[in-house]
């Protein structure tokens, strides 16, 4: 079911800063960057590629925010510093339902490993204007590799027509790609009757789309978990679906195909 919002008129617009170019920017990098969901990356040569910036798409109880820790959780036990940005999470919560799955972020976040923030869409509006502010100089200082910004539904209600979208998320994911970090940003979407993204400026820019579906298949009395790779650029990724499931090591996503019917 698609949902209608009604937005008040907007503000008249304020100039976009460019983004700073991070020193290691640049082209996509031949290197693969390891999820840590198991039977994913068979599915996209070896990972996400380094430096790239990938957009889950699912809606509620599909499992977006257990991908997103999950990969940086997979970053972090390698020694690599993350940045957790939410526009919806509470801190406290959040990890208090991570350690679920044994991942303790507070204890992440005491040894450096894990920056948590929890901004409002505004903010992120305003780092656009200003080139980066804060979240550029945490990225900078922390040397941060791997970055979720958890959902980035939100931030679209910013503004009121696709143009306005387009502007911004080409920003957004310009300023992204500067830091030469890998990125995960959700997106919020009910995925029935076929693919409908919400936003074509968030498709077009995104280097990878994977679409999680949580669905009553046809004569099943539960709803199951599937996951869809719909793109990802310059790399020979799978076409097909396959189911997945949660339990205490997070995502495991089957190794053979399925069928679905939404």
């Amino acid at each position: 079911m698609n949902t209608i919002y009604k937005m008040k008129k907007s503000k008249p617009k304020r100039k976009i800063t460019k983004a700073k170019k991070h020193p290691k920017a640049g082209k996509l990098s031949d290197a693969r960057v390891k999820t840590g969901i198991p039977n994913f990356d068979c599915l996209v040569e070896g990972g996400f590629e380094q430096g790239s910036t990938n957009l889950l798409v699912g809606g509620s109880g599909s499992g977006k925010s257990i991908f997103a820790a999950q990969f940086l959780f997979e970053g972090m036990d390698n020694g690599e510093n993350c940045l957790y940005v939410t526009f919806e999470e509470e801190k406290e919560q959040f990890y208090k339902n991570m350690l679920d799955f044994g991942w303790d972020l507070e204890k992440l976040e005491k040894k450096g490993l894990l920056t948590f923030l929890e901004y409002t869409p505004e903010k992120v509006r305003t780092m656009l204007e200003e080139g980066g502010g804060a979240i550029e100089s945490i990225i900078l200082n922390k040397k941060i590799k791997r970055i979720v910004i958890d959902s980035i539904s939100s931030f679209e209600l910013l503004f009121e027509d696709e143009f306005a979208k387009r502007e911004a998320a080409l920003s957004l994911f310009k300023m992204i790609n500067s830091w030469g970090c890998t990125s995960l940003l959700t997106l919020e979407e009910e995925n029935s009757e076929g693919i409908k993204m919400a936003s074509r400026a968030l498709e077009f820019e995104s280097d990878s789309i994977v679409l999680l579906y949580f669905v009553r298949r046809e004569g099943a009395n539960k709803r199951e978990r599937f996951i869809e790779i719909l793109k990802m650029r310059g790399t020979e990724h799978s076409n097909k679906i396959y189911r997945f499931t949660l339990d205490k090591r997070g995502i495991i996503i089957d190794k053979k195909p399925t069928t679905l019917s939404i």
